[in-house]
């Protein structure tokens, strides 16, 4: 039994929740969200809660009941608040700004690093913290994946893009002679 599927999921204020045949609908304003559940669930829509249960008492129905009950959630919290991350630069010379569409990274290489930010995210650069925002969970992590990517940090000097929150361990360099 899926301990994440049997929980309701809480439909915030403002957030509209329809049922299209297989598909849940979540509406914002003019902000959609689709979630396709295949016939693999059932949906209860209920005034301010949304409740799913599974088809049959297989082992993959149960994954499958969890799976889109996380899904959902995370769609309802993007709607309601939206997802963000936030990752630090640290190097001498190392630093960011966004220009229209594009993310110019210069982070010690002989050519500055450009990403181009995907549609529905947000970035903002203050000083040598890059912060990315949207309504989409995944989005917004592999966003930050793909930058952190570019340079991720090292364990001597801890030179490169970091999470906030991450912690690196720093090594020892090399001891000197006798």
């Amino acid at each position: 039994m899926s301990r994440v599927g049997k929980e309701p999921v809480a439909i915030p204020s403002g957030v509209e929740v329809s049922l299209d045949g297989t598909v849940i609908v979540a509406k914002k304003g003019n902000l959609e969200k689709r979630l396709e559940t295949h016939g693999r669930v059932v949906v209860d829509i209920a005034e301010k809660e949304v409740k799913l249960s599974r088809v049959d008492d297989t082992k993959q129905s149960s994954a499958f009941w969890g799976t889109y009950r996380s899904l959902l959630n995370n769609i309802l919290i993007g709607l309601d608040k939206g997802f963000s991350k936030s990752l630090e630069i640290n190097g001498v010379g190392y630093r960011a700004q966004v220009n229209g569409k594009t993310l110019e990274l210069q982070l010690g290489f002989s050519h500055p690093v450009n990403y181009e930010i995907p549609e529905g995210l947000e970035v903002k650069v203050e000083k040598n913290i890059i912060t990315i925002s949207g309504t989409d969970k995944q989005q917004v992590g592999q966003a930050a994946a793909v930058i952190r990517s570019f340079r991720p940090p090292e364990p001597y000097k801890g030179k490169g893009v970091k999470y906030t929150d991450e912690v690196i361990i720093r090594k020892a360099g090399k001891a000197a002679g006798k």
